[in-house]
């Protein structure tokens, strides 16, 4: 494959996940403006996004002495051609561009959605939905620090590397959490589940956060690959994990709240209807 057509093929990859993606969940019908209000607990809401974070970032801290030594050294045919594909000469531009992406995912995700809110004239709902998509990453993220541990992958410019040199690189504590990329679970779950908020919401302006934070995801990952930090299934199981959390979590703990519920109709003397309606419990 050249280098040409590589990106290309990414590309298509995109677009691919993106439409598959966006075919789980459920489109909200948007006849009036009438809100959509999400189910929550901020009694477990917020002490699993706390947890969940926490965790994480101290299992990220301590993945070096967690994973001294790689358990899974090799590669296969399909990575090596990949990493072929994709790495840069100088890896050190791409690096850079995967972090200011994935810095700049939160702010770009989260802003969009408040932007959404804001465009329906109702910001009330901004902290709740900023805690919700920042519960369904802290999850994919604490996910992804439990399997790069418990993996330790080798990274793929490490194992390149001759045995002697291995223990010289300027963070040897990093060398062995390959599997799977915190950057594309970060970008992916962020991507995902703001996406989802927003169309559980009904808001107006969904689609253009699909279309902006998928994109931001897709590119944060191919540059991890030509920055020769990992491998090309590294970057697929966290662009998998954290689609899940970021789609799955929101749908099944924050569907909308059902107004009422119909209970039955039927035609009465005079010809007129009757329903019987019950507020649906949250």
């Amino acid at each position: 494959m050249s280098r040409t057509r590589a990106p290309i093929s990414v590309v298509a990859v995109a677009f691919f996940s993106t439409f598959s993606v966006l075919s789980v969940v459920p489109r909200e019908a948007r006849a009036d403006d009438t809100p959509h209000p999400l189910r929550y607990d901020l009694r477990l809401d917020i002490p699993v996004t706390v947890v969940a974070g926490g965790a994480a970032l101290g299992l990220n801290l301590a993945g070096g002495s967690l994973a001294p030594s790689c358990r899974w050294c090799g590669s296969n045919g399909l990575d090596d051609a990949v990493r072929e594909a994709l790495r840069r000469n100088d890896p050190a531009p791409a690096r850079l561009a995967s972090d200011v992406f994935a810095g700049a995912a939160p702010v770009v995700n989260l802003g969009l959605a408040a932007l959404a809110a804001n465009d329906e004239g109702r910001p009330e709902e901004i902290p709740l939905n900023s805690l919700l998509i920042a519960e369904a990453t802290s999850v994919a993220m604490l996910l992804n620090a439990v399997a790069k541990v418990s993996f330790a992958r080798e990274r793929p410019a490490v194992h390149a590397l001759p045995e002697s040199e291995k223990g010289s690189t300027p963070n040897p504590s990093d060398n062995n959490v390959s599997f799977f990329s915190g950057h594309a679970s970060f970008t992916f779950a962020l991507a995902t589940s703001a996406g989802t908020i927003a169309q559980m919401r009904g808001y107006r302006i969904a689609p253009a956060i699909w279309g902006v934070g998928l994109p931001l995801a897709f590119a944060t990952s191919y540059f991890r690959v030509a920055a020769d930090r990992h491998y090309f299934t590294d970057i697929l199981g966290g662009m998998v994990i954290g689609s899940l959390a970021g789609v799955g979590i929101p749908l099944l703990f924050h569907r909308p709240v059902s107004q009422s519920v119909i209970v039955g109709g039927g035609p009465v003397q005079g010809g007129q209807m009757f329903t019987l309606t019950f507020p649906s419990p949250i």
